[in-house]
């Protein structure tokens, strides 16, 4: 499924791709058509077409799970630019990358300033990528929860990444997760409240919802 947003300046391309539906996305400068591609899940052909009249600048990566980077070495031949990640992920991709992202780093495509926060929990070197009002949130946040940890220490830090990071942007923030569906940052930030007004299982971590857990 491709979805496309479009707005002053940036377009942005949503593609569900691979056996899990993982979403790459392609961020365009419409001014110029310089793009990056977030995460490589699968149907390589399909990014490929999808990249055409855009002119690729980097492979950023928001988390090495095998499920966002299956394609990533043939896109790598095919594309021949460089990879973007955190260098706390790093280890788990196929080749080390060229750039490595820390927070607070920008990205420049084109007229576009895209700007990295890192946000571990669900994986040490996880990043979600910010311009204007739009935020590629990888596998850190999905609509009605986060993303999925392995202990109660990964849940607090990819809440404390929430916090700290994500919940302070504005409420009419754009939410672009690494699956399924966009989401609005006020309704997220909504339903943590609720969260965060009930008392949890010291134990809680896995696949978290703000509603129901």
């Amino acid at each position: 499924m491709t979805n496309t947003t479009s707005d002053s300046g940036v377009r942005i391309t949503r593609l569900g791709l691979g056996p899990f539906g993982t979403n790459a996305y392609i961020v365009a400068c419409q001014a110029t058509g310089d793009s990056i591609l977030v995460d490589a899940p699968g149907e390589a052909g399909e990014i490929l077409k999808q990249l055409e009249g855009t002119n690729p600048r980097y492979i950023v990566i928001t988390h090495s799970h095998f499920d966002h980077i299956m394609v990533l070495n043939e896109l790598i031949s095919e594309l021949k630019i460089p990879v973007a990640a955190h260098p706390r992920d790093a280890v788990n991709l196929p080749s080390p990358p060229e750039v490595e992202l820390g927070d607070g780093d920008t990205i420049d495509v084109g007229q576009l300033k895209i700007k990295v926060l890192h946000t571990p929990g669900h994986t040490p070197g996880s990043l979600c990528l910010l311009v204007g009002k739009h935020l590629i949130s990888g596998d850190t946040l999905f609509p009605g929860g986060p993303g999925k940890t392995g202990t109660p220490a990964d849940l607090k830090q990819i809440m404390d990444s929430l916090v700290a990071k994500i919940f302070v942007l504005p409420d009419d923030t754009e939410v672009y997760p690494g699956h399924g569906t966009p989401t609005v940052l006020s309704k997220e930030k909504e339903e943590f409240a609720v969260f965060s007004s009930k008392s949890h299982d010291p134990n809680l971590c896995g696949d978290v919802l703000w509603l129901s857990s």
